[in-house]
């Protein structure tokens, strides 16, 4: 090996500086990620439980079943 080349091998602060901003940034990016995901999957659990449940297209047949009269 040349000096050169072993000169060469660690990185500079800057490069680490560098990867320590980019660390950051990704745990960063990942956090808000979750978050978001977390959000949305309890703004849909809440829509869910409000949105009101279509009618039961059987539901006048059977009140008139029990009323004693014949279904339609």
């Amino acid at each position: 090996m040349t000096a050169a080349s072993i000169q060469h091998t660690a990185p500079t602060r800057l490069e680490v500086a560098l990867l320590h901003i980019a660390d950051a940034l990704t745990a960063y990016v990942g956090h808000r990620r979750d978050v978001r995901a977390e959000r949305r999957s309890r703004e849909l659990a809440q829509l869910r439980d409000t949105r009101p449940t279509p009618p039961d297209p059987r539901a006048l047949d059977i009140a008139l079943l029990k009323l004693g009269s014949r279904p339609r």
